[in-house]
C-alpha cells in the first residue's frame, strides 16, 4: 500500500526541524496584503518578482488558462499582461526572472506541468522582462523543448540562477524530489535532455525561487517553506546539498506559487482559488 501523501508531507517537515540549529533566519510570520478579486486569476500557479520595474509582479494561471503573464501590483491588483504569441497552456506550473547569456533580464515559464508523466516533452518559454510599465503587449517567445533523462515527469517548480544563469526544475511527485538543470548556454537550442542533479529531503514540491543576488533558495510544497543559504563561491547544488530548515508559512488553500522580492528581504506566497476562497497574497518580510 502507498503512503498517503500527507503522511510524507508532515516526515519531511519534521525531519528538517534540526538544521533549523545550523542556519538562523529572520524572516517573520506571514501577513495578508491583498486578496485577488480578479475572477480571471484564479488558479495562479507561478509569481515573480519584477528584477526591473519596482513593486510588479508576475503570475500566471495553469492548465488550459490563456498564454499570457498577468502583472500585479503590491497590492495584488491586475494592471496589466504580457500575451506569448504562438505559445500554448498546456500546463503552465511556475515562472521565474533571470539573466540572459546577453546579460539582460528575462521572464522564464515553465510549461512543466504533467499530473499523469504522459507527456515526452515540456518547454520553456523566455521573454525579456519589459522595461517600462505598459499595461498591456504581445511578444514571441524564445523557447527551449526538453526532456527529462529516463522519461517524463510532473514538476511545478522553476528557478534561474542569477549567477551562472543556468535553469533549474525540481520535481513533484517523487518521494524525493529530484533537481534537473538546463545550463544558461543551452538555452535556445531546439530540443535539450536536462541533466539530473540530486534528490531532496522533501516531496510535493509546488514552487521556488532563487534571490536576485543568488545567495538564498526557497522551495514550497503544500505544508511548509524550505530554505537554504547559499554560500559566495557555491553552486546551487552545493547549497541544496545540505539539509534546509522551514522558514514560517501561513497555509493556503493549495499554495502554487512562491517568489523573493529584489532585496531578497521578504518574499511572497500566493494561492489557488479553492473551496470558495479567494487567493490572499501573503508578504513573508525579514524581522
Amino acid at each position: 500500500m502507498k503512503t498517503p501523501i500527507v503522511v510524507l508531507l508532515l516526515f519531511f517537515s519534521v525531519s528538517c526541524v534540526s538544521a533549523q540549529e545550523e542556519i538562523v533566519t529572520s524572516f517573520g510570520e506571514g501577513v495578508a496584503v491583498a486578496t485577488l478579486k480578479d475572477d480571471g486569476l484564479d488558479e495562479i500557479s507561478g509569481l515573480a518578482c519584477s528584477r526591473i520595474l519596482q513593486g510588479l509582479i508576475y503570475v500566471h494561471n495553469d492548465s488550459g488558462g490563456e498564454a499570457a503573464v498577468y502583472i500585479l501590483d503590491s497590492l495584488g491588483n491586475n494592471v496589466g499582461k504580457i500575451e506569448l504569441l504562438g505559445a500554448e497552456n498546456r500546463d503552465w506550473e511556475d515562472i521565474a526572472i533571470g539573466p540572459g547569456t546577453d546579460g539582460k533580464s528575462y521572464i522564464y515559464v515553465g510549461e512543466i506541468g504533467d499530473n499523469n508523466a504522459v507527456h515526452d516533452e515540456i518547454v520553456i518559454y523566455r521573454i525579456p522582462e519589459p522595461s517600462t510599465r505598459n499595461p498591456t503587449s504581445q511578444i514571441t517567445p524564445e523557447k527551449t523543448i526538453l526532456k527529462y533523462p529516463g522519461g517524463a515527469r510532473d514538476a511545478e517548480s522553476l528557478m534561474v540562477d542569477p549567477i551562472s544563469g543556468d535553469i533549474f526544475i525540481l520535481s513533484k511527485r517523487d518521494s524525493l524530489n529530484t533537481l534537473y538543470r538546463l545550463t544558461a548556454s543551452k538555452f535556445g537550442s531546439s530540443e535539450e535532455e536536462l541533466e539530473e542533479l540530486i534528490k531532496l529531503p522533501l516531496t510535493s514540491a509546488t514552487a521556488a525561487d532563487i534571490s536576485a543576488d543568488g545567495s538564498q533558495i526557497l522551495v514550497k510544497n503544500y505544508l511548509a517553506i524550505y530554505y537554504w543559504k547559499r554560500n559566495p563561491g557555491e553552486s546551487i547544488v552545493q547549497a541544496m546539498s545540505r539539509q534546509p530548515i522551514e522558514l514560517p508559512y501561513s497555509p493556503e488553500p493549495q499554495g502554487e506559487a512562491i517568489g523573493f522580492l529584489p532585496s531578497g528581504k521578504a518574499y511572497y506566497t500566493l494561492s489557488e482559488k479553492r473551496f470558495d476562497l479567494e487567493p490572499v497574497l501573503y508578504k513573508y518580510t525579514t524581522k
